[in-house]
């Protein structure tokens, strides 16, 4: 079209200039930049002159002209520099620009007139990636994929414009009725023998986001090397002409067999409750009750009926949705196991599921993350506006789950004596890393207890957690004779380094590399039963021993990805033993983890660059790779032998870790994708690393600093004193690295 032509080279000059301009001030990397000449223009011209677009979405084309002509330069570029990126568990970007197109795709649907492109989650883009995940699944043989969402803008209608397309593709569709959390959808993939599965989601990213998780057959992430096949040889080349698509009423069904939702014929399948929901639509296709087989599953798991049976009723529990697919499954679950006194902050879900996320309208970077303490500030606060100060001070404990429940977030009470280390607070959220090495304590324990006092199959359990989880997990293995596993970021690494395990591979060979950073425990023993997977991150599962096909789940072992609904009922079963112990989770940890000389007193954490949401655009992008520079540039100077010191504590050490991820996207062969460490202790238990985060454009400095010298007489001033080094080391390198907000 002349007006398109016109439009395109009013972009040119536009984007063009803004980018010299960018350059010139030095905004904006060269590299950077060269790569946005290369692409946006060009993008944005495929876009406008694919006419198959207008037939998928009409409006698309014109929310591009609207921000042409309102001369968005920088975010035209941020939208069209790139396609959204393929990473290791699906994909995952804004699926809106600001705020107002946000409110716009919430009431106009899929189709807004909002700025979409190739670097956004938007229709155009889930059909894309879909059309080559899909073509991948026809000619590999894949019979039947499990498709939900959680409760982001439009989840449910992005899931089902998907399921038209694996329908069309040939495959049978497995459809959440409604919003449900990521873990269910794992434990569906292998229960129903699907091959494999999709969730609509962002998990924890701000509500601008979107996106979904591709899980296999098994219900964990892909392994990388069939993932580079699925991208490399199927996404890449799809276009908007290899889209197909069919109306969910026109799937095959067998009229014979209405109820029989594994009846062959029946190629849609809904998956809820028992009955089905008011006013929601099935085309008259079956319906199955897979949440009770979800409940019954992690029923397995309780270590201690008979401790729940007697205690359970004594806890005082809250529970955060975070507007989220929680809000049913774990409530259920606690009522089920006789948690009867619970109290759900309705304000942030219960009844609304809202990818807005009204409590998080202060700042709309802001993440529902279970484990971010801002959000664990926001579900107090709205607690205690809810239920009052009187209730909340009775409380023992508050659960949160994120949007897609897979992460799971525990607010505890703090001790009197010890309120002074947290400005006075009387509640805290109590870090991954401390929850669950009590988890994993308290089920060592309750196992060695039931086997006359020693651990059973020891030598033949071990733990996967990522590098930057707690080393207190790795003592408390130690302890007590179970294998380690230390892999790079991310529950697929994870996951996968379980699967390994399992077929019996030797993962200190150089080509295990890719995933595993460190092994402990592991040489000489028949080591084959996962006890747990843990995150610092808030992601814990328990994988089990071998499966008995390769797509189960493990034997005695949960779904293969991270469950935070899992996680929230275990934890409420620590807290039931506290209360049976006349103490509270805080001193078990006093008592059994930090005044055990075995393990000891961590500080863990770690602190995001910038404060909330992420670095915006190419400006973002190359703040944070000056950030990144500057780091290694002080690891050099460590390794050279110069002096560093961070905080008060002199570093003795230092390296880099670069695994070749996003190197090409950051224009860095050597780009430091999982970090860069500094030692202050020759055993290697106290270090900061300076780590780009996988899920969104921003950085994490993390720390982990043992105390020494620890006893009982001077553990409150040693907790005081570790915290106020850990945070000084913080302050100080990122002073030094210009990472202030």
């Amino acid at each position: 079209m002349p007006n398109d032509r016109t439009l395109i080279e009013e972009a040119q000059a536009g984007i063009s200039a803004y980018l010299d301009e960018q350059c010139r001030t030095g905004t904006i990397d060269e590299g950077l930049a060269g790569k946005a000449r290369a692409n946006v223009v060009a993008n944005l011209s495929t876009w406008l002159g694919d006419p198959r677009i207008d037939v998928l979405s009409p409006r698309l084309k014109d929310g591009i002209r609207d921000a042409v002509r309102e001369r968005r330069w920088a975010v035209l570029t941020e939208v069209f520099v790139d396609e959204i990126a393929f990473g290791t568990a699906g994909i995952r970007g804004k699926a809106a620009m600001t705020d107002a197109e946000l409110q716009r795709l919430q009431t106009d649907g899929i189709d807004a007139r909002i700025l979409k492109g190739p670097n956004t989650l938007n229709n155009v883009v889930l059909l894309l990636k879909s059309a080559g995940v899909a073509r991948y699944a026809a000619e590999h043989g894949f019979k039947s994929i499990v498709i939900g969402f959680d409760s982001r803008v439009q989840g449910q209608a992005f899931a089902r414009l998907i399921a038209r397309l694996f329908l069309a593709e040939g495959l049978k569709v497995f459809l959440f009725d409604e919003a449900c959390p990521y873990p269910e959808m794992t434990f569906a993939i292998p229960y129903l023998h699907a091959d494999m599965g999709i969730l609509v989601s962002a998990s924890h990213n701000d509500r601008r986001y979107n996106g979904y998780k591709l899980s296999a057959g098994t219900g964990s992430q892909f392994e990388p090397s069939v993932r580079k096949v699925i991208y490399n040889d199927y996404i890449r080349r799809m276009t908007t002409a290899d889209i197909r698509l069919i109306e969910l009423d026109q799937a095959a069904f067998d009229p014979a067999a209405p109820d029989d939702p594994l009846n062959p014929q029946n190629r849609l399948v809904f998956l809820g409750g028992e009955t089905p929901l008011p006013d929601a639509e099935y085309f008259g296709r079956p319906l199955m009750n897979i949440h009770q087989f979800h409940i019954d599953q992690i029923k397995r798991f309780i270590m201690d009926p008979d401790l729940l049976r007697t205690w359970a009723d004594h806890v005082r529990i809250g529970y955060c949705a975070y507007h989220g697919a929680g809000r049913k499954a774990v409530p259920r679950l606690l009522g089920d196991f006789g948690f009867s006194d619970v109290k759900i902050v309705t304000a942030l879900g219960l009844n609304d599921l809202n990818g807005l996320f009204p409590a998080f309208q202060d700042d709309p970077e802001q993440q529902p993350d279970p484990g971010d303490a801002a959000a664990a500030e926001i579900a107090v606060n709205a607690f205690l506006s809810e239920h009052g100060e009187t209730v909340f001070e009775t409380q023992d404990i508050l659960i949160g789950t994120d949007p897609d429940a897979d992460r799971a977030g525990l607010v505890v009470k703090i001790p009197e004596n010890q309120r002074h280390i947290f400005d006075g607070r009387s509640y805290r959220l109590l870090d991954a890393d401390d929850a669950w090495t009590l988890l994993l304590w308290y089920r060592f324990l309750k196992e060695s207890k039931q086997n006359g006092g020693n651990l059973p199959d020891a030598d033949k359990k071990f733990i996967v957690l990522s590098h930057i989880t707690t080393d207190a997990l790795v003592r408390l293995a130690q302890k007590y004779g179970v294998g380690v596993i230390k892999t790079w970021v991310g529950f697929g690494m994870i996951a996968n380094a379980v699967q390994k395990v399992w077929a019996g591979k030797d993962l200190s060979a150089p080509e295990h590399r890719d995933i595993v950073f460190d092994l402990i425990g592991m040489q000489g023993k028949p080591r084959s039963i996962n006890a747990a997977c843990l995150e610092q991150s808030n992601g814990f599962s328990i994988l089990g021993g071998p499966p008995p096909t390769p797509t189960a789940m493990g034997e005695g072992g949960h779904v293969r990805d991270k469950d935070g609904v899992l996680a929230a009922i275990l934890l409420a079963e620590v807290a039931a033993y506290a209360k049976s112990k006349g103490t509270t989770l805080y001193g078990l940890l006093d008592e059994y983890i930090y005044l055990d000389p075995d393990i000891g007193y961590f500080v863990t954490g770690y602190e995001p660059a910038p404060k909330w949401g992420e670095y915006k655009g190419l400006e973002g992008w190359t703040a944070k790779i000056e950030v990144l520079r500057k780091t290694v540039e002080l690891c050099r100077a460590v390794q050279d032998g110069r002096p560093l010191v961070l905080g008060s504590v002199p570093v003795l050490d230092a390296e880099i870790f670069v695994t070749g991820k996003y190197a090409e996207a950051h224009r860095w062969p050597d780009f430091p994708d999982e970090g860069i460490r500094f030692y202050f202790d020759s055993a290697r238990w106290s270090y900061l690393t300076v780590r780009p985060s996988g899920t969104s454009q921003c950085l994490r400095f993390h720390i982990q600093y043992k105390a020494e010298g620890l006893t009982r007489e001077n553990l409150i001033e040693k907790k005081r004193e570790t915290r106020r080094t850990a945070q000084a080391i913080i302050a100080d390198i990122r002073n030094k690295v210009n990472a202030g907000d």
